[in-house]
């Protein structure tokens, strides 16, 4: 089986080298092509106004100067275009990708893009107990139960421009509840605060301040899950038609 390995916190980044590890237990064809630097909260952004420069770290190790969506790209259609892979794994991720955070996920686009190529993709995030730890971030978690998260995807077809978001709980690996299968949930908005500042010649300057929100996750949400110590399996997907507003727009456009 060949395996595709990118993310959204850069080539360097300590979860990929978790994922590496993972990944190995699967296949010993294993390639990683990562954007070069970190690209958190990018999306699905693509680089369209200036080149794309790939950097080959070894046989089969590149790092990509763009998106995680340019990486995938990248290796599809370019590096890896002589034998596509089987599976792409996006992360691991540092930090959440729970409810509304998909749709801001460098990490979760990465995957995204596998699914619309038509390949079985999965994104790991390894939820961190507390803002501002740095590198202190543990991913012993997602090192022990990657594997055991991942098995039982790979015997499954998953349905066209399908993928799954897979979350570890911010928990010692020995206090992981269990695996459990989660719709997305949603928080209430309002975590968005612009921390004000000034530069040394008298500029004001901002950096996006994200912090927690307050909410009472569903029994049934991603959310939910993670929050009581479970490991969260998420099926997502990329029709984003609210089916049922159809018949109310056909109804007003008739």
């Amino acid at each position: 089986m060949r395996i595709l390995l990118t993310n959204d916190d850069g080539y360097h980044a300590p979860g990929l080298k978790v994922l590496e590890e993972i990944a190995a237990r699967f296949s010993d064809d294993v390639w990683v092509v990562a954007p070069a630097e970190e690209q958190s909260g990018t999306s699905r952004s693509l680089t369209l106004t200036r080149p794309l420069r790939v950097r080959r770290f070894g046989e089969r190790r590149f790092a990509v100067a763009g998106t995680p969506t340019d990486a995938v790209m990248m290796a599809l259609g370019e590096i890896m275009a002589d034998g596509k892979p089987d599976l792409i794994l996006s992360g691991v991720n540092r930090g959440a990708n729970l409810g509304e955070d998909v749709f801001y996920s460098g990490t979760v686009s990465a995957a995204m893009e596998g699914a619309l190529a038509g390949i079985r993709s999965v994104a790991l995030s390894q939820r961190y107990a507390q803002h501002g730890m740095g590198d202190a971030v543990s991913f012993d978690t997602a090192r022990a139960w990657g594997e055991r998260a991942l098995r039982p995807l790979l015997g499954l077809d998953f349905a066209p421009r399908t993928l799954m978001n897979v979350n570890f709980p911010p928990v010692a690996p020995d206090a992981v509840q269990g695996i459990r299968v989660a719709r997305q949930g949603i928080r209430d908005y309002g975590r968005v605060r612009m921390d004000k500042r000034t530069d040394p010649r008298g500029y004001d300057y901002y950096w996006l301040a994200l912090g927690r929100m307050p909410h009472a996750p569903a029994h049934d949400t991603d959310l939910d899950a993670v929050h009581d110590g479970h490991i969260a399996v998420t099926p997502l997907h990329l029709d984003l038609t609210h089916g049922a507003s159809l018949a109310m727009l056909n109804a007003a456009y008739s």
